[in-house]
C-alpha cells in the first residue's frame, strides 16, 4: 500500500509538473506595412528555449515554465523587441501578433549608393547584387592584395587575364568585353582608358565598405561605359569610434600585404587614411621559364579628410597616390638580368594621383544637393624587347545632381562633365595616338511608389560626346512585390560606349603596332538590353531553414562593336564591324541558411555571339557553363570555416581552339578574438592550372607567343596571415 501511495504522489506531482509547461504562439510581421517576416526569432530571455518564424510568419514555443517570462524578437533589419508575458496566459490558444520596427541605424548600412537616391536595397526596381562588410572581410583574406577574387567569385561575372606574364586583368559581365563595365569608386569613375587594365591588381579590399553590382546597362546615371554594368567600390567612412585596422599577409607564391586603415570622428571633422604596401617576388610553379605571378612592388596611400559644418551639410576631401613597378617574363631575365638566351620580359610602370570633393547639403527631409569633382592623372609605361610604351592619361568628373525623397516618388537629376585627354610619348614611327574626349551630360530619375506592392522606375539620360556627337538614353525598370515570400524585378536600357584604343586586345598586345583610333572613320558603339529576375524567400523545418532563390534572365545587343584586326601590312586597327554582337543567358543563386551553416550555390549560363558579314561565330574566352558554390560555418565574433568550388566550362579561344573546362576548390579558416584574428586559407588546393593541361605560349623562349589564359597559372597557393584591431 505505501508503494502504491509513493507512486500516486509521483504521478501527481509528474502531472502538476507537465501542466506547468506552457504554450506560446506568435505571427511576427513588419509595423510599417504589415508584411510577414521570415526567419524572425523569439527566445525566452536567460533560457535557450526560442522558436523562428516560418514562411508565414508563425513560431511556437513550447516548454514554458509558470510565472513572468521575458520574450525577445528580433529579425535582421528590425529593432529588437522586448515583451513580457505571465504565464499561464488567460487565453493559451491565441496567436499573438507582434510587429517590429525597421532599425534605422541597420538600413543607413544597406542603403545602395550607385542609384545615387536615399532607397534601401530591398525597394529598388533596379536589380542591385550587394556585397556587405562582412563578406569583404572574409574574401580580403583569400586574396588581400585587389579585388579581382571579390569580383569574379559572383555569378555572371568574369575575370579575363590579359597578359600571361604580368597578370593584367579585367572584368567582363554576362560574356561582355571589360571594356563595357564601368568601375567606380564611391560614384566616381576609378578605372577607364590605359588605367583599367591594371585597376583591379592595384585596389586592396580594407577599406571598403561595401560592393555594389549593377549588371545590364547602367548608362542612365553614368553615362557611357556602362554597357554590361558597374562595379561601385564604397569606401568606409569615419564613425565616433575608432577603426583602426592592420593586416599582415604572406603567400607561398612568394607575396606579401602590409595593408592598415584608420577612421575616425571627432565632431565637426573626420579622417580616413588608407596606406598598404603589396610586394610579390617572381613566380613560376610550372617551371616554363615564365612568371605565373611577376615580381612587383606597390605603395598606396588614400588620406580623406572629412567635415561636419552643421547638421545639413557633409563634405570630404580626399587624395590618392599609387606608384607601382611591376616586372614579368623570363624568369632567368628577373633573376640574372638580359642575355641572349633569355631576353624576354614585360615591364609595367604605373602611376596614379587622384583628388575627389564631395559636397552634400540637405535644405530639408526631401531634398538635398550634391557637388562632386574629381580629377586623376595615371601614368603608364609598358616596355617589352624592341618596343615601349609611355603614355598619360588625365581625367576629370564633375557633377551637380538634387534628389528629392517623398515618401511615395523620388526624383534625381542633375549635369555632369567628363573630361579624358591621353598623350603619348612618340617612340616609334607609328602615328601619334593622343586623344581627347569631352562628354556633357545631363539625366533624370524617377522612382514612385504606385502602390505598397508596385514600384516603377524610369530615367532618361542626353550626352553630347565631343567628335561623335549625341546619344539619348532611356531606361525602364519595375519591382513587383507580390506577396511576403515572392517579388520580380524587370528592367532594360540603352547604352553607348565611345571608340578607344584601350581594350582587351591591344592590352594583349601592349598596344604594339595598334593604329590610333580615326574619328571620321570610327563611331560610336551602341546598345539596348534588357532582364528580368525572379526572387523566393521561405522556410522549412518549422523556421530551422531559410532558403532564398533568385533566378535571374538577361539580354544585350551590340551594334556595330569595335573590333581590332590585322591588315596585311601587319599592323592593327579598330573597326565597327558591319553586324552585331549579342549575349544572352540565365543565373541562378541559392542560399540556404541552417543555424550557423550557410550554403551558396551559383550558375551562369552565357551564349555570346558575334554575327559579321553574315557569318556568325561564338564570342570568345566566354563559357558557357559557370558553376561556383561555397559551404561557410560561422560562429560570430568566434570562428568563421569556409569550403568553397567552382567549375568553369570550356571556351573558344582567338586561335581557333576550344578551352579546356577545369574545377577549383579552396577552403578557409579563421579564429577572432576582440583585438585580432588569425587565419588561413588555401586556394585551388587541387593545382588546377592551364600549364597542367595546355600551353600558354608557342615559338621559342626568345621570341615567345603567348596564347589567351583562360586557367589559373599560379595554382594552388596558401596564404595566412593577422588582423589587429586597435
Amino acid at each position: 500500500m505505501k508503494k502504491i501511495s509513493i507512486l500516486l504522489a509521483v504521478m501527481v506531482l509528474s502531472l502538476q509538473a507537465v501542466c506547468a509547461q506552457n504554450i506560446f504562439k506568435a505571427k511576427i510581421i513588419d509595423g510599417d506595412c504589415g508584411e510577414t517576416l521570415v526567419g524572425a526569432t523569439a527566445i525566452i530571455q536567460g533560457t535557450d528555449k526560442g522558436a523562428i518564424a516560418d514562411a508565414d510568419g508563425f513560431l511556437t514555443i513550447t516548454g514554458i515554465p509558470d510565472g513572468p517570462q521575458t520574450i525577445v524578437f528580433s529579425c535582421v533589419g528590425y529593432e529588437t523587441e522586448r515583451k513580457k508575458f505571465v504565464f499561464p496566459l488567460a487565453n493559451p490558444g491565441d496567436i499573438n501578433v507582434i510587429s517590429l520596427e525597421e532599425d534605422e541605424n541597420e538600413l543607413e548600412e544597406v542603403v545602395v549608393t550607385a542609384t545615387r537616391g536615399t532607397r534601401t536595397f530591398n525597394d529598388l526596381p533596379t536589380r542591385v547584387e550587394f556585397i556587405g562588410s562582412e563578406e569583404l572581410e572574409e574574401k580580403s583574406l583569400m586574396k588581400p592584395g585587389d579585388i579581382r577574387m571579390l569580383l569574379s567569385e559572383s555569378t555572371g561575372i568574369q575575370t579575363q587575364q590579359t597578359s600571361a606574364i604580368s597578370g593584367n586583368s579585367l572584368i567582363k559581365i554576362q560574356g561582355l568585353d571589360g571594356k563595357y563595365t564601368q568601375i567606380l569608386k564611391d560614384g566616381f569613375p576609378a578605372f577607364s582608358g590605359a588605367a583599367a587594365g591594371l585597376g583591379l591588381l592595384q585596389t586592396p579590399p580594407l577599406d571598403l565598405r561595401q560592393v555594389e553590382i549593377i549588371k545590364g546597362s547602367s548608362s542612365t546615371l553614368y553615362g557611357g561605359g556602362a554597357i554590361a554594368g558597374l562595379v561601385n567600390l564604397v569606401s568606409k567612412t569615419p564613425e565616433e569610434k575608432r577603426d583602426f585596422q592592420i593586416q599582415l599577409n604572406g603567400t607561398t607564391a612568394k607575396g606579401l600585404d602590409v595593408n592598415s586603415f584608420y577612421g575616425e570622428r571627432f565632431g565637426k571633422v573626420g579622417t580616413t587614411v588608407f596606406a598598404s604596401y603589396n610586394r610579390n617576388w617572381a613566380y613560376d610553379p610550372s617551371d616554363v621559364g615564365f612568371t605565373a605571378i611577376p615580381e612587383f612592388d606597390r605603395f598606396t596611400l588614400n588620406p580623406t579628410l572629412f567635415f561636419y559644418p552643421g547638421e545639413n551639410t557633409t563634405a570630404n576631401l580626399g587624395i590618392e597616390a599609387m606608384v607601382e613597378d611591376r616586372l614579368g617574363g623570363d624568369m632567368d631575365y628577373i633573376r640574372n638580368g638580359h642575355t641572349e638566351e633569355h631576353p624576354y620580359f614585360e615591364r609595367n610602370r604605373s602611376q596614379r594621383y587622384s583628388s575627389r570633393l564631395s559636397v552634400r547639403h540637405k535644405f530639408n527631409e526631401a531634398g538635398s544637393l550634391n557637388v562632386k569633382n574629381s580629377v586623376t592623372l595615371f601614368r603608364r609605361k609598358i616596355s617589352i624587347p624592341d618596343y615601349r610604351f609611355d603614355g598619360d592619361q588625365w581625367s576629370s568628373f564633375s557633377e551637380v545632381s538634387y534628389v528629392n525623397s517623398g515618401k511615395r516618388s523620388e526624383w534625381v537629376g542633375g549635369l555632369n562633365v567628363w573630361t579624358e585627354h591621353f598623350s603619348e610619348k612618340q617612340l616609334t614611327p607609328m602615328p601619334v595616338r593622343d586623344f581627347s574626349i569631352n562628354t556633357f551630360g545631363a539625366f533624370v530619375q524617377n522612382t514612385l511608389n504606385l502602390s505598397d506592392r508596385f514600384i516603377l522606375e524610369t530615367g532618361l539620360r542626353g550626352d553630347y560626346v565631343s567628335d561623335y556627337g549625341f546619344a539619348v538614353l532611356p531606361r525602364l525598370s519595375a519591382l513587383f512585390k507580390i506577396n511576403s515570400k515572392f517579388s520580380a524585378r524587370i528592367g532594360g536600357g540603352f547604352g553607348y560606349k565611345p571608340p578607344s584604343i584601350f581594350s582587351e586586345e591591344s592590352e594583349r598586345l601592349q598596344y604594339e603596332n595598334v593604329l590610333p583610333i580615326d574619328r571620321k572613320f570610327n563611331k560610336l558603339e551602341r546598345s539596348y538590353g534588357a532582364n528580368v529576375d525572379f526572387n523566393y524567400r521561405t522556410s522549412f523545418a518549422d523556421g530551422r531553414v531559410i532558403f532564398t532563390l533568385n533566378q535571374l534572365f538577361f539580354y544585350t545587343y551590340l551594334r556595330h562593336p569595335l573590333e581590332l584586326k590585322q591588315e596585311s601590312d601587319g599592323l592593327y586597327r579598330f573597326y565597327n564591324i558591319a553586324g552585331n554582337m549579342n549575349s544572352k543567358g540565365a543565373e541562378t543563386n541559392v542560399k540556404i541558411m541552417y543555424s550557423d551553416f550557410s550554403l551558396f550555390l551559383g550558375y551562369t549560363y552565357t551564349d555570346a555571339v558575334v554575327r559579321e558579314n553574315g557569318h556568325r561565330y561564338a564570342k570568345t574566352l566566354t563559357p558557357k557553363h559557370r558553376l561556383n558554390s561555397m559551404l561557410m560555418y560561422e560562429i560570430e565574433d568566434s570562428w568563421r570555416i569556409g569550403y568553397e568550388l567552382y567549375y568553369v566550362g570550356k571556351q573558344h579561344l582567338t586561335d581557333g581552339l576550344m578551352g579546356k573546362d577545369y574545377v577549383t576548390m579552396g577552403f578557409m579558416i579563421q579564429k577572432i578574438w576582440d583585438r585580432f584574428s588569425i587565419y588561413a586559407n588555401f586556394e585551388n588546393f587541387t593545382d588546377r592550372r592551364q600549364t597542367r593541361f595546355d600551353t600558354i605560349y608557342t615559338g621559342s623562349v626568345t621570341n615567345p607567343e603567348f596564347r589567351d589564359i583562360y586557367a589559373p597559372l599560379d595554382g594552388f597557393v596558401a596564404n595566412a596571415g593577422v588582423i589587429l584591431k586597435f
